[in-house]
């Protein structure tokens, strides 16, 4: 390989570790304190702010505009209120047009008093609003997938809550073996652990804790750490809950009734979760949240329904529900759920359905209503599909809710551990305490030995680091104590193959060799005996890697990575700078050691 090559793959390898490095450089260095504060909170946290923050700012700005709607907002904090107000009036005078009226002009500069105009109608506020929140939301959402996508501290470096959940998902088989019969037992498991996976994911977000990293682990255990401070005992109640899935009947005068006294009052239960009025709902009914999906992924109430009654007795119980599809309808091409039910679950909505048409029925998860679809005519034969005018994406949450939700997973507390935040702050410095001074002591070593050469290993070993850390970075692998422990040892390894190298140098240059002689001979000579040692210590690490566990597991982890890094740095970074010495400053000599010219 000649230089230009070598030089050509270090830019590349370089550029594409910055662009996997990016992302944790703009999360710890970029990104401020209190925005992180709250990017690392749920999802409910960070709801519950930019609805306040919204409210505060609207607030601020209708006040401003009553002292002096004439007045500008200058700061580029507001470019996205004057962008939307534009957008507003381009939409206004469209309308306008359409009704074959002369549009008002668009103020040509936009003052606070333009700005409000511009958001008109009886939802004026809400629509002021939703533009103010959708701008914090972006804000932080961003952040947060910026966390998402960066090196993260390990609970030993920044304190919390780590816990093992085993997901019993044979009794969950034998449950299911009872009702119906199981044609594919691996893909039952697969399926019982992304559901369990999912509603753990948001049964903790929906408690407001900070976020969570859940991820399987081997087979049949979840893997949960909680940063920050976290109850353990409120965590174990969330983790121990059970999912619900049934169809209930929809009663439409309840509902109605339910629905006047709301909009009426504005509130319809105290802080006890029971009804204000309880003589507003027949005896056999009860009132549920009916929910979509918002802007952040969470469960809100759909606007204008936010509330059903249905009946208490349950028409069909989820576990009569063998497999569910999306499809597109023949006739209008609008998304349609589809859904098998067992032979006894489809007698029963057979005859359910054929004493309810017209009615609706509503599928209710986990004490929510997710669709309220409207049955058309008796369903025969246990093929049901679901129609309402649903969004893909819609339907693909009903599908989902059908297809997983009624699987009962028995989950268990495996083990629990608590680390406190002043024990990772202090394992964090002295973790890098360690990392920093043991990098000093063996670049001073290497350049008081080697001298000039020595110099080529100083910028191989930084080069080294910054490897180690974009690819950690690129796989959102997370920084524990057991992984510096790695990239320490990596950095007495490493630098033996530069070592290696530089006595193969030396040993050439004493029987006489020219420089470029003694460096191509040198390099050629110690290749076989640095891929021997770094390819049985990457074995090592691929088994520890494999059948280790937790710091084990990220010992191996950054100890492999390390390996092939500095591999690389050995053979083509060093190589390049000797090349570079030799051919391009055009020096004879070369200082690599007392002694040695």
């Amino acid at each position: 390989m000649n230089k230009r090559s070598r030089f050509i793959i270090i830019l590349v390898v370089l550029a594409v570790c910055f662009a996997f490095l990016w992302p944790s450089i703009s999360w710890y260095a970029r990104t401020p304190k209190d925005e992180q504060t709250l990017a690392l909170g749920s999802l409910e946290k960070i709801k519950d702010y930019t609805v306040v923050k919204a409210k505060g700012e609207s607030e601020k700005l209708i006040a401003l505009a009553k002292v002096n709607p004439e007045a500008v907002l200058d700061s580029p904090n507001y470019d996205y209120l004057v962008k939307a107000a534009k957008k507003n009036y381009k939409e206004n005078a469209k309308a306008y047009k359409a009704a074959g009226l002369e549009a008002p002009k668009t103020p040509e500069v936009m003052t606070i008093g333009a700005i409000l105009d511009s958001f008109s109608g009886e939802n004026a506020l809400a629509d002021l609003r939703a533009v103010i929140e959708g701008k914090y939301r972006d804000e932080i959402l961003a952040a947060k997938k910026r966390y998402n996508s960066s090196v993260k501290l390990g609970l030993d470096l920044s304190g919390g809550m780590n816990v093992i959940v085993h997901a019993d998902l044979d009794a969950a088989l034998a449950s299911q073996k009872k009702d119906n019969e199981v044609a594919d037992e691996a893909q039952f498991k697969k399926d019982a652990m992304a559901q369990a996976i999912e509603t753990l994911t948001g049964r903790i977000d929906k408690f407001g804790l900070t976020s969570p990293v859940i991820r399987q682990q081997g087979e049949d255990r979840i893997y949960i750490e909680i940063p920050g401070a976290a109850d353990s005992e409120s965590v174990n109640t969330i983790i121990m809950g059970k999912g619900i899935l049934n169809f209930r009947l929809v009663d439409e005068n309840a509902t109605a009734a339910v629905m006047n006294y709301y909009r009426q009052n504005g509130i319809l239960f105290n802080s006890d979760g029971k009804l204000l009025d309880p003589s507003i709902l027949p005896a056999d009914c009860e009132v549920m949240g009916f929910y979509e999906k918002d802007d952040y992924g969470l469960d809100q109430l759909v606007r204008g329904a936010e509330y059903i009654a249905v009946k208490k007795e349950i028409a069909l119980d989820g576990k009569h529900v063998k497999s569910a599809q999306v499809s597109a309808d023949q006739t209008t091409n609008q998304p349609e759920v589809n859904f098998v039910l067992d032979s006894e679950g489809a007698q029963i909505f057979a005859d359910f359905t054929g004493a309810h048409v017209n009615e609706r029925l509503a599928i209710v998860s986990d004490n929510k209503i997710k669709s309220a679809a409207t049955i058309r005519q008796a369903i025969n034969g246990g093929q049901v599909s679901l129609s309402g005018g649903f969004s893909v994406e819609e339907a693909q949450n009903i599908q989902k809710v059908l297809q997983t939700a009624w699987l009962e997973v028995p989950l268990e507390v495996e083990s629990q551990q608590v680390v406190g935040a002043s024990l990772g702050e202090a394992a964090i410095r002295q973790g890098m305490n360690a990392l920093t001074w043991g990098l000093a002591a063996v670049l001073v070593f290497m350049i008081l030995y080697y001298l000039g050469a020595g110099f080529n290993a100083v910028v191989a070993q930084i080069l080294n680091m910054y490897i180690m850390f974009s690819v950690l970075s690129a796989f959102n692998l997370t920084l524990t104590l057991s992984s510096i422990a790695g990239m320490i040892l990596t950095v007495g390894m490493s630098v033996d193959a530069n070592v290696i190298i530089f006595e193969r140098i030396k040993e050439e240059l004493r029987n006489g060799k020219s420089r470029a002689a003694a460096v191509a001979a040198g390099f050629d000579n110690a290749f076989w005996a640095i891929m021997d040692s770094n390819i049985t210590t990457f074995i090592a690490a691929a088994f520890l890697s494999k059948l280790g566990t937790g710091s084990i597991q990220g010992f191996a982890v950054s100890l492999a990575i390390g390996v092939c890094s500095s591999v690389f740095t050995a053979l083509v970074v060093s190589r390049l700078m000797f090349d570079f010495n030799t051919d391009v400053m055009n020096r004879k000599t070369m200082s690599i050691g007392w002694g040695v010219k």
